[in-house]
């Protein structure tokens, strides 16, 4: 169930929820965010001074491309090691087109189901904590007002500069205050499972459609070589990008990578054909 509503029962309860506009959101998630800028990112998200644009822009691009590199990676892995082993059992190129396209698609979706249905027992986690600590909030304000500054004196502030933070906290946002004290949930945090899985899936697809098209482009006896030549140079560009992005030394990490696809393939291909009937 779908519903449109703006939050009005924080601020007759003196709580300032600064609404930017209505929301759209389900039923469960409704009432537990009601009158707090979780969902609609408001909170915490404020610019830092001096902070240039292009350098923001760079940095959510690399927080965005970061947990898709080892999907692609694990697709680029599991379509070689699948197109390596039919080669080596020396079936026909419309077998190979076959069997590499049933291990993209077939693995492209189960990537996209486990994801999604990972997310999504998250996000009806964060859910269900959000709606109990409104109800709390709700029946017992000051009660919660007192957990918030036992947190904030438990890490490290004074009592005094901890109940004064406690309070504007509350003032500007009662639910996103506990929510992130108490439970570690921001509007950042809060998982978005279809896009997450959407997105989990086309870098695994990005992936496994490259050793995919070699085997099945290059003709003749090259075939399997040559694609196991292509699969190590992009199992190392990940490892590059990954290391980048982490800002760590890229040798270890293309190493690495590129060793552990190795293998794979090596392995699969010889029980190719050791398996060839």
């Amino acid at each position: 169930m779908t519903l449109t509503f703006l939050p009005s029962a924080w601020s007759a309860k003196g709580f300032n929820c600064r609404p930017s506009g209505l929301l759209k959101l389900n039923l469960g998630e409704q009432v537990a965010t009601q009158g707090s800028g979780i969902l609609a990112g408001r909170y915490p998200h404020r610019p830092r001074l001096g902070e240039a644009s292009p350098l923001k822009g760079a940095r959510r691009i690399a927080g965005w491309i970061r947990p898709q590199v080892p999907e692609a990676s694990d697709g680029i892995l599991t379509s070689a090691g699948i197109c390596e082993g039919f080669a080596g059992a020396g079936v026909s190129r419309s077998v190979l087109i076959f069997a590499g396209f049933a291990g993209l698609v077939a693995g492209t979706l189960a990537m996209g189901a486990v994801e999604y249905s990972k997310l999504r027992a998250e996000r009806d986690r964060q859910v269900a904590q959000l709606a109990t600590e409104r109800v709390r909030l709700e029946t017992a304000p000051d009660a919660e007002l007192d957990e918030l500054t036992k947190l904030y004196v438990s890490r490290g502030l004074s009592p005094d500069l901890a109940r004064q933070v406690a309070t504007e906290l509350t003032t500007h946002d009662a639910l996103a205050a506990h929510a992130e004290a108490e439970y570690g949930i921001t509007s950042t945090s809060l998982t978005s499972p279809l896009r997450d899985a959407l997105a989990m899936s086309a870098a695994f697809a990005a992936g496994a459609v490259l050793p995919w098209l070699a085997i099945v482009l290059i003709p003749g006896p090259s075939r399997a070589p040559v694609t196991f030549l292509i699969v190590l140079a992009a199992l190392a560009l990940t490892g590059w990008i990954s290391a980048r992005i982490s800002d760590v030394h890229p040798m270890l990490p293309m190493v690495r990578t590129a060793s552990i696809g190795g293998l794979s393939m090596l392995i699969t291909y010889f029980a190719g054909k050791l398996l060839l009937p």
